[in-house]
């Protein structure tokens, strides 16, 4: 599988940080709360991201960015769009299934879906349309140290089902989301995470840092199909 679909497969998806002091320690549920809660209300989101790849063996990092889109339908398949400006790719799904399109290579790959989540896939594919189920799926813990220098929350998780594509996951909560979730009882922000670490078991990350995100702003089913441009070859898996 190419590895920026591996990659796509695991991501996502996918809020920079901006003070300095730090209010009193959220407890670990309550910061794995203000994420599991959050995604329960989130219909759709949309955000600029870069990501960087670093391969075990290898030191120079591959790097991309891009803007992505995910809209989840009730009781449907999540859709998901990862437009990238470099490298030039695009990445969508209409919950049913899949174009991989590499406009350099006049390639598009078609593959459904379930056979992206078929092979240990659907944990990652959790993670990208999901999050609403972190106790389920994962073990949580805070790193060391538990937040960074702008009072982030600094989760690590890792899957109750290990797979070779997913090996650990480390989310960087935004502590302004936390913060919210103490004062209200309830998740304010649908998408609290900053930034994401996936790592497989042969060593590579993949960091994604997310920004302009904005969450249930009625995004449409059409934005999730895809038209093949004439001329393009068609591979389908």
């Amino acid at each position: 599988m190419n590895q920026f679909l591996k990659l796509f497969v695991l991501v996502c998806t996918l809020c920079f940080f901006s003070v300095t002091s730090h209010a009193a320690d959220a407890t670990l549920q309550q910061v794995v709360s203000t994420l599991e809660e959050g995604y329960a209300s989130l219909k759709d989101m949309s955000a600029e991201f870069s990501q960087t790849t670093t391969l075990a063996g290898f030191p120079k990092p591959q790097k991309g960015h891009g803007h992505l889109a995910l809209r989840r339908p009730p009781k449907e398949t999540a859709q998901f769009r990862f437009d990238y400006k470099l490298p030039r790719q695009n990445i969508v799904s209409n919950g049913k299934q899949v174009w991989f399109y590499q406009p350099e290579n006049k390639q598009v790959l078609i593959s459904s879906l379930e056979g992206l989540m078929k092979g240990g896939n659907s944990i990652g594919m959790a993670y990208l349309t999901g999050l609403g189920n972190v106790s389920k799926d994962f073990l949580a813990s805070f790193s060391k140290p538990s937040r960074d220098k702008q009072g982030n929350y600094l989760l690590e998780l890792s899957p109750r089902k290990p797979t070779p594509l997913l090996a650990r996951l480390r989310l960087v909560i935004r502590h302004e989301s936390v913060n919210a979730f103490l004062a209200n009882g309830q998740a304010r922000d649908f998408f609290p995470i900053a930034a994401s670490t996936v790592i497989d078991t042969a060593g590579t990350e993949t960091v994604i840092v997310y920004s302009r995100v904005r969450t249930n702003t009625g995004l449409t089913a059409s934005k999730f199909n895809f038209s093949v441009p004439k001329g393009v070859e068609i591979i389908k898996q």
